[in-house]
């Protein structure tokens, strides 16, 4: 039997994902400020175990252009700046044996021209992902349609609902691509 109240509960649930996993991916873009979010990507070798660098040093940002790595373990500064160097963010650490410093670099016009045209092809990514979610449900309704599970009202009122909620969400998803890509922009 088709249950509305699971269904919609269901689709807003895979929308929030999507808007989730679409935050977390952004935080990888540089705005020109120091963030500890930055390092997210990095995986440090430890005693040859492919580590992330959050779990394995205490991370901060002492002012806007510095973001400062306190190792739990000082062994690991030396496979930490080697990380950091080699995960290819256009960072160069500074290690003084006890704590790696890393300096952020502001960003050319050319390469926040890059980054935004790289966040529009993430969110339109993401776009797509959402119109599939949106294809899964309406196919779902069909289904439930066919089985005589709904009425043909319940099924366009359903089909539209649906509609409605992608449209928020994709308005949801371009809201949040906008404020990134000011912060891109923002010198």
């Amino acid at each position: 039997m088709f249950d509305q109240k699971k269904f919609f509960s269901d689709l807003k649930e895979k929308f929030d994902k999507s808007i989730d996993s679409y935050k977390g991916e952004i935080t990888q873009y540089r705005t020109g400020k120091a963030s500890p979010k930055l390092l997210d990507s990095i995986f440090v070798d430890y005693y040859g175990v492919k580590t992330p660098l959050n779990q394995m040093a205490s991370i901060t940002t002492p002012d806007a252009r510095l973001i400062m790595i306190q190792p739990y373990d000082r062994s690991a500064v030396k496979n930490i700046e080697t990380a950091i160097r080699n995960a290819n963010l256009g960072f160069n650490p500074i290690s003084d044996g006890i704590t790696v410093k890393v300096p952020v670099p502001s960003l050319t016009e050319e390469r926040r021209k890059d980054l935004v045209k790289q966040l529009h092809q993430l969110t339109e990514k993401f776009r797509i992902s959402m119109r599939n979610i949106r294809r899964d449900e309406l196919a779902e309704i069909k289904r439930a349609l066919k089985d005589k599970e709904i009425t043909e009202d319940e099924e366009k009122k359903f089909s539209e609902k649906v509609q409605k909620d992608l449209n928020d969400y994709i308005k949801k998803l371009d809201d949040i691509s906008k404020i990134k890509e000011n912060d891109i922009l923002e010198l």
